[in-house]
């Protein structure tokens, strides 16, 4: 008999929420088991559970046939069970071999420790997981985000955990580190561990998944076969309606405007002779594959890359952003696309995060920041934008990943930008936070914002841009409008050497 957790009537509660309601189902190895459900739905609650970080109000779990309880997350490593965070939990400046074997490093019979004992076993799992580049005695710090994350996964395999759960793996990996990440999971399934995966990325869950476990308001909607369900039946039952009926409900502006913003044969380091145009009222989207150049166009514009030729032209008038500061002053706004390395101030609250794009605004005439102004703006943000935070005063980091994200764009909203630049703003957010930034997209649109969004997701481009231009390798090689937009033509072009249009 392989291995098995069951969780029978698991319920946890937090101060005016029930964050799991009765929970029970039971899952095995052999399977990958995708957790799938809104931010607060109860997914990591449940993983918290299970590594001892958390302790349940109400349930057991069985692990093998034996009801377990963790008090520490330690009890959990010791009892089989190993939890990948987002927040890698390794010591940076450590060697890969000593973090592989942290908490538990070999000895010598003279009580020294034995690290070529250490580093030889941490060569194997080097060598069976096919990781070029790492040695084990580099230090992490000198590894990729990509190879961080690997060595957290090898922690789990040198403990030979039989459970194994990752939560949110890939928010900072490439595609070619998805591909390994994914070989990796596969093979520890093979291996038969029991695979728990947490993502928002309905791609993914299609490639790596055979099982979902769809959860609602901290309750299990369902435990469902992959095979036997679409992505609209999965969003269903998440948040009670289609993809499709979240892009219908969006009210969209009908009055688009003139030419706000043009761009003409623009190269730099990173592009070549890109040209396109964005009107007032207009949701332009950018597609196309990592690292075709979309984010690179737009540093360009907001003068974060050197520009080697071409012209920037807004409202008719020639532009040459040097800088962010000239950029925000002609009318451009940015939200850049990793929120916790550019976006956020972590350590700042709320308010503090809204205001920063305007501070010389607030000044009173004694020089000092006029705090009923700052605090009447971050109101008006919050009921706006419907950001959920009990007061301006909270932390951005204590927020959720979507209300980070309407935080960092009520920061660029008080700028009453021109052209407001998203870039993948719903990135690592569940559905139904994402319909509300659809919505709040819509509503710039509509108030003469021309508004520009990259995303690597084709439903959200097709469902939301009035036109789509395409990237690849540094080019456009597509401009589709909304009536021609299809995934099959925009992959066409993301993926087509030639100039199409």
């Amino acid at each position: 008999m392989g291995n098995y957790v069951e969780f029978q009537n698991i319920s946890k509660y937090f101060p005016g929420v029930k964050a799991l309601d009765n929970i029970s189902f039971r899952a095995e190895s052999g399977y990958v088991y995708a957790f799938l459900g809104e931010n607060g739905a109860g997914k990591s609650t449940l993983l918290k559970i299970l590594n001892g970080d958390y302790q349940p109000d109400e349930g057991n779990y069985i692990i093998n046939g034996e009801k377990r309880h963790f008090l520490t997350p330690k009890e959990a490593i010791a009892g089989g069970v190993s939890v990948i965070y987002q927040e890698r939990q390794i010591l940076m400046e450590m060697t890969v071999a000593e973090n592989v074997f942290l908490g538990d490093w070999p000895r010598k019979k003279n009580g020294s420790i034995d690290f070529n004992l250490m580093n030889e076993k941490t060569e194997e799992i080097v060598k069976r997981f096919g990781l070029d580049g790492v040695e084990p005695d580099m230090k992490v710090r000198d590894l990729s985000i990509a190879m961080q994350q690997m060595v957290e996964i090898m922690k789990a395999v040198n403990r030979d955990s039989q459970i194994i759960a990752f939560d949110e793996p890939t928010a900072s990996l490439s595609d070619s580190e998805i591909t390994i990440l994914f070989r990796i999971i596969r093979e520890l399934q093979a291996e038969g561990k029991v695979i728990f995966y947490v993502s928002h990325r309905m791609n993914e869950i299609e490639q790596i998944a055979q099982k979902v476990i769809v959860f609602k308001d901290g309750c299990l909607v369902d435990v469902v076969d992959k095979a036997a369900v679409t992505e609209d039946d999965l969003i269903n039952m998440m948040v009670g309606r289609s993809l499709g009926s979240i892009f219908n409900e969006i009210e969209r502006n009908e009055q688009i405007g003139d030419t706000i913003l043009e761009v003409k044969h623009l190269t730099t380091a990173y592009i070549e002779d890109v040209s396109f145009s964005v009107n007032k009222g207009e949701i332009l989207g950018f597609g196309g594959l990592v690292g075709a150049g979309r984010t690179e166009t737009m540093r360009a514009l907001f003068g974060l890359d050197k520009i080697e030729s071409g012209e920037i032209y807004l409202e008719g008038k020639k532009i040459d952003p040097r800088s962010p500061q000239e950029a925000i002053a002609l009318g451009l706004a940015l939200v850049p696309e990793d929120r916790k390395e550019q976006g956020i101030l972590p350590n700042i609250s709320v308010r503090g995060n809204i205001s920063i794009s305007v501070l010389k605004r607030l000044i009173s005439r004694i020089g000092s920041i006029d705090t009923k102004q700052e605090e009447d703006m971050a109101q008006r943000e919050i009921r706006k934008l419907a950001i959920k935070t009990p007061d301006a005063d909270k932390l951005i980091s204590q927020l959720s990943g979507g209300n980070q994200q309407k935080v960092i764009l009520a920061r660029w909203l008080e700028t009453n930008p021109k052209v407001l630049i998203l870039d993948e703003p719903t990135k690592g957010i569940d559905v139904g936070a994402k319909s509300e930034f659809y919505k709040i997209i819509c509503e710039c649109a509509r108030r003469g914002m021309a508004v520009i969004v990259i995303s690597s997701e084709l439903t959200e481009l097709i469902g939301l841009a009035d036109r789509i231009m395409v990237m690849r390798e540094g080019r456009i090689t597509g401009e589709v409008p909304r009536s021609e937009a299809s995934e099959q033509n925009l992959l066409s072009y993301a993926m087509s050497d030639r100039k199409k249009r």
